[in-house]
């Protein structure tokens, strides 16, 4: 109760301005980096044109790469990185547990298994993410199946629920690996599991734009019934929250914003364990800013993960790799400095 009673400080506006300006500076920079660089300057003007005619003096290519090839990389990386960022807050607050994420519900581990089953069977990129978002969402219609003959859905209910549909989803994934032709369709199917925006367009970009934006919009409308379930289901209770249909409620908007990141760039991990407690040491517990401090800095950490994919050697690496490799450190040390008020069930 002490999260609602206390008078905590909320973020402002200079707060948010200050993270979405990083976050459009990242944004201009990614667009000029790659093999082939282009100005800043550039950029900014071959933007500009798009809204109103100015006289041009850059080179056709120079468009055709900027608008064509990194632009919807830029916003697909915004996009997935604000999901993950903003479900791991979600998920972390409704089960009042530090070291949740989106595994946790098996969803992503569906996902992976749609988007490969899809990769072995040769189906084009559409197949891919129709396969990735049906798998999904099929894990989470399962682990409410398996939670239902629980004690009456409670939360160690759902968490073992997600254990196992993650697991048996895990499993899928290496059969089809196994499966796999290792000349033709392994290398694809390996590359995608670990995550990558090399084969985003603008097409992928709707396709991850409609269910982040239509599933972000109520979750955050819900914030203030997140700061009820984190204070247990009794007090949520009685202060006049459905508990169980608000948990699924949110628990399928969820699904909807992971599953449509892992259908467009596959797996890409610790964004949505590490960041939530990023934004509780900038801007505290409460949802109310939590939500979208968790939504800027995951976006900020995935474009930057993602100009780092493309810049450290020839050949580019998977985000997915980038990603564990510098997120295991940064939550190694956010346990060390943290790891008295975790252990004991604590937030913040």
């Amino acid at each position: 109760m002490a999260l609602l009673m206390r008078q905590a400080h909320t973020p402002g506006a200079l707060w948010y301005g200050s993270l979405g300006a990083v976050l459009l500076l990242l944004a201009v920079v990614s667009l000029a980096l790659g093999r082939y660089p282009v100005p800043m300057t550039t950029v900014l003007d071959i933007l500009v044109n798009t809204l109103h005619p100015i006289p041009s003096y850059w080179k056709e290519v120079d468009a055709v790469v900027v608008l064509q090839l990194r632009l919807p990389r830029v916003l697909g990386a915004l996009l997935a990185g604000m999901a993950l960022g903003m479900a791991g807050a979600t998920l972390q607050g409704i089960f009042r547990n530090p070291l949740v994420d989106a595994h946790i519900i098996g969803i992503s581990s569906g996902a992976s298994f749609g988007g490969a089953l899809a990769l072995l069977l040769s189906l084009p990129a559409v197949g891919v993410v129709a396969g990735a978002f049906s798998m999904g969402m099929l894990a989470l219609f399962l682990v409410f199946l398996v939670s239902a003959s629980g004690r009456q859905g409670t939360i160690m209910a759902l968490v073992l629920a997600g254990l196992i549909i993650s697991a048996f989803f895990s499993a899928l994934v290496s059969l089809v690996v196994f499966l796999a032709d290792p000349e033709v369709h392994l290398p694809g199917i390996v590359y995608w599991l670990m995550g990558s925006f090399g084969r985003i367009n603008r097409e992928s970009v709707l396709w991850l734009a409609v269910p982040v934006l239509c599933a972000a919009y109520p979750v955050y409308r819900m914030r203030w019934r997140i700061n009820l379930l984190s204070l247990g289901d009794s007090d949520a209770s009685a202060l006049g929250i459905r508990v169980q249909a608000t948990r699924w409620t949110l628990l399928t908007l969820v699904a909807l914003m992971v599953g449509a990141q892992v259908a467009v760039s596959g797996g890409i991990g610790w964004v949505g364990l590490m960041i939530p407690h990023l934004g509780r040491m900038l801007s505290g517990p409460d949802h109310r800013s939590l939500l979208p401090t968790s939504a800027l800095l995951g976006a900020i950490f995935t474009l930057l993960m993602d100009d780092l994919s493309r810049s450290f050697t020839v050949q580019e690496l998977p985000v997915g790799l980038l990603s564990a490799l510098v997120g295991a450190p940064v939550f190694a040390f956010l346990f060390w400095h943290r790891k008295n008020n975790w252990l004991s069930g604590g937030m913040t």
